[in-house]
């Protein structure tokens, strides 16, 4: 079985943005992708930005059944039926990754935590991009107002 974990993040939100996958036969990771996009978007733009890749990348692996696995609930929901998208620039979004999805014989959504192992290795990609070409994300103070 095929799986995808993806992420997108944007510091600032909107902000510079990165995408981070894998691709991986359980267990085994086939491949990892990581690209900073080229304009600054919202979190949940480079959410649909980053499955839309994993879906690109897993198909040179199959295109038989398939689970990608976001910690984006908001995607998954949209893409389930759940929630309905109300954003232009989601929708168009949400278009691409329906006609990409003719590409497999049957994908599953699957919504997990941040702390997911292998949602962190998708996570840990996006960022090392970010960093590499932004520089280090800057930390808050623990004790800073925003924190208390």
């Amino acid at each position: 079985m095929i799986y995808t974990n993806s992420d997108g993040g944007a510091r600032g939100n909107p902000g510079p943005a990165a995408i981070g996958l894998i691709v991986r036969d359980g267990e085994k990771v086939l491949e990892e992708f990581s690209e900073v996009l080229k304009k600054p978007t919202t979190n949940n733009f480079v959410e649909y930005m980053a499955l839309i890749k994993a879906l690109e990348v897993a198909s040179k692996y199959t295109q038989g059944e398939i689970t990608c696995i976001l910690d984006s609930e908001l995607v998954v929901k949209q893409l389930l039926g759940e929630y309905s998208v109300k954003n232009p620039a989601l929708m168009k979004l949400f278009l691409e990754v329906q006609q990409i999805q003719n590409r497999f014989d049957k994908i599953t959504y699957k919504h997990v935590r941040r702390d997911d192992p292998h949602q962190k290795h998708a996570d840990y990609l996006l960022n090392q991009k970010l960093d590499e070409t932004f520089g280090k994300k800057k930390e808050k103070h623990p004790l800073s107002c925003n924190n208390l």
